[in-house]
Formats: structure tokens, C-alpha cells, sequence
């Protein structure tokens, strides 16, 4: 996949198949746009794109970076369209004639039911769709992804991670709600109380879970480890306010620091809570430590 920063940067003469959003979290919604425009590429043997529209909510789903390797072996280009108020001012004509017909050189548009696009936002499916034959592309609208009844957006996303619902979040996603970082050096408390852990600083857009203790799936330099991971400031034993997520692994004992891992969030223990000394939060943490064993099925 190629990765082009700015929407007339985009360069290919080739016919495509495109789709438009803003694809935070790249939910299961999002994941039907992204398969129909790859499903009419491959058919039609034309470039697959998606045009992502500049993300810049303090609230994410998933970082840019995130959001360029899930889509890595999907389709052939992700633009990163910044969302400028030259961008924001495009009459929703324009926006077929200068940027669909014109950058995109479409053959297919793909798109759910809501998409609004231009100035005001007055352009829609049904203008889409009445401007098909002159332009010269074939307008494919997707219905909404619903789970339990209920559209899946990322706002409805969002909503159910705020309130710690890691496995409804993860069927609404269709993957566990992860987080990726440099493994840093912490201050080795964990070490000194028994049970080492991987330090990585919470990445400032990303939306955070409740804070607090979390079942855990550990990637790392291409293995799996279980574990439970804690999102927090370390009340106990520290006044630092960054957000930090710190993972315990069954079975690992390695030197893991200046790693790249993601950690996949399974499941909410409980929350964060400040301990009167070292010693209960040790006694609590070795109970953590035991429900996680009895999750995973370790040591049965």
C-alpha cells in the first residue's frame, strides 16, 4: 500500500475503485467499504483507495500510524486528506467534477447511506447518483453494519469503551481494542515487587478505556503473550498525570525495552485505585495476577 500525505499528491492515472471517511477505528462498518473497493479492483483490475479525511478529534479510535497498518494489505493507496478550510469550502459539484472524476479518475464510488460531502454539506448519495452517467462512474452505496439492532459508528465505539465494555467493543470493531508503543523504562516498581512489567506511554489522541486493570494479549517481535495490563498514573507511588499502560506477561522473563508491541484489551478487572502502601498493592495485584492465570487457563 502506498501512503500519500495530501489529496492532489495523489498521482495515479489509472482508473479506481474509492471510497471516503473519516475511518477511525476502521470498525466493521468501515471494513465493508474497504472490502467492496477491493472486491471492485481486483474485478475490474483498477486501483483500490481510500481517502481517509484528516483525523484531529482529541478522542480516537486508532492513531494514524494504526490506521495505516490495518489498511496495509488491503488496498493500494491510503490518502491522507487534510481537512482545511479550502477542503471544507469545495461546492459538493466541485467535489465530483475536481476530486472524484479528477484526482480520483473513479470508476466505482463506494460509500454508506449517510456519506455528505462539500460546502454545507449538501452533497449526498442522491446527487451522487444523478451524476453517474457524466462522469463516468458507478455510484455503490453499503448499507449501515448493525449490531444487537444497533448502527455501528465510532461514536457508538467510543461510548461502549468509555464504559469499560472491552468485548462488546471488540465485536463492534471486529478486533480487540489495542494499543501500540515503545516499551520505555518505568521507575522498576514492578520488578521490586515481584512481577516485572512492559512500560509504554498511552499515545495523547487515542481514547482511554477506563483506568484501571485489563486481561491482556501481548504482540511482540512476532509472538503472543497472555497477561493483564494496568491504564493509569500509579496513584500509589506516583504524582506523574501521564497516562500509561504497564503489561505483565505469563511466561515472559526478557529484556523487552526500546520494543515495539501492541497490547490487545480484553477484558476490564477493575478500577485504578490509589493503596494506603507498597504491601497492598502488592496483596491486590498477586490477586490480579491469579484471576488473569484463571482466564487464560494457566497452571490448570
Amino acid at each position: 500500500m502506498q501512503y500519500v500525505k495530501g489529496l492532489y499528491n495523489y498521482a495515479d492515472t489509472r482508473k479506481s475503485a474509492v471510497t471516503f471517511g473519516k475511518f477511525d477505528g476502521l470498525h466493521k462498518g468501515h471494513q465493508k467499504l474497504v472490502e467492496n473497493v477491493k472486491k471492485q479492483s481486483e474485478k475490474e483490475n483498477i486501483s483500490s483507495v481510500v481517502c481517509a479525511f484528516d483525523m484531529r478529534a482529541k478522542e480516537l479510535l486508532m492513531t494514524k500510524e494504526e490506521r495505516k497498518e490495518c489498511l496495509a494489505q488491503e488496498v493500494d493507496y491510503l490518502i491522507d486528506c487534510a481537512f482545511t478550510k479550502e477542503f471544507r469550502e469545495i461546492e459538493a459539484e466541485d467535489f465530483i467534477r475536481d476530486i472524484i472524476a479528477g484526482v480520483f479518475h473513479a470508476a466505482y464510488v463506494v460509500v454508506g447511506t449517510d456519506f455528505r460531502f462539500g460546502y454545507g454539506k449538501r452533497g449526498d448519495i442522491h446527487m451522487l447518483k444523478a451524476c453517474e452517467v457524466q462522469y463516468g462512474y458507478e455510484l455503490i452505496v453499503i448499507e449501515k453494519e448493525r449490531y444487537g439492532g444497533q448502527i455501528i459508528s465510532s461514536t457508538y465505539v467510543k461510548e461502549v469503551l468509555k464504559e469499560g465494555k472491552m468485548n462488546l467493543a471488540g465485536r463492534l470493531l471486529g478486533y480487540p481494542y489495542c494499543v501500540s508503543g515503545i516499551v520505555e523504562h518505568g521507575k522498576q516498581l514492578g520488578r521490586t515487587l515481584g512481577f516485572p512489567t512492559l512500560n509504554v506511554v498511552w499515545p495523547e489522541q487515542k481514547i482511554v478505556p477506563p483506568r484501571g486493570v485489563y486481561l491482556c494479549r501481548v504482540f511482540m517481535e512476532g509472538r503472543a503473550y497472555n497477561g493483564i495490563a494496568n491504564i493509569g498514573i500509579k496513584p500509589t507511588v506516583s504524582d506523574e498525570k501521564k497516562v500509561r499502560i504497564e503489561s505483565f506477561l505469563f511466561g515472559y522473563g526478557g529484556d523487552a525495552y526500546g520494543k515495539e508491541i501492541r497490547i490487545e484489551l480484553l477484558e476490564y478487572v477493575r478500577p485504578e485505585q490509589r493503596f494506603p502502601d507498597k504491601e497492598a498493592l502488592k496483596s491486590c495485584v498477586q490477586k490480579d495476577i491469579e484471576r488473569g492465570k484463571k482466564y487464560f487457563g494457566i497452571g490448570e
